[in-house]
């Protein structure tokens, strides 16, 4: 029984040995057949995304200009109300200085 085990069981564990390597041969081929087809798609995603840079940097120009624009709007509103308030605080003081000037 042994000398049976001592001369087949190599030969089984190489015939496994080579069955074993076939297939991870064959995997390897997937596998890098599957990472080109994700460079390729990379590639065109790539391609497409920079063929839009042109039409993001237009946006992003036309959203400074507003935003700008938007901020000169809203710093001359705001200066148009302390205005507003400052001669209202003003007419207070000068009506509270008259009433304090009849009072005494």
């Amino acid at each position: 029984m042994t000398d049976i085990l001592n001369t087949y069981l190599p030969i089984i564990i190489y015939i496994l040995l080579c069955i074993l390597i076939i297939l991870l041969i064959i995997i390897c081929f997937k596998v890098l057949r599957a990472i080109n087809k994700a460079q390729e798609i990379v590639d065109e995603v790539d391609k497409k995304v920079k063929s839009l840079n042109g039409i993001f940097s237009i946006v992003d120009i036309f959203a400074d200009k507003i935003s700008s624009i938007t901020e000169v709007i809203t710093d001359s509103i705001v200066l148009f109300i302390k205005k507003i308030s400052k001669k209202r605080k003003l007419k207070k003081e000068q009506e509270d200085r008259k009433e304090e000037d009849f009072d005494e």
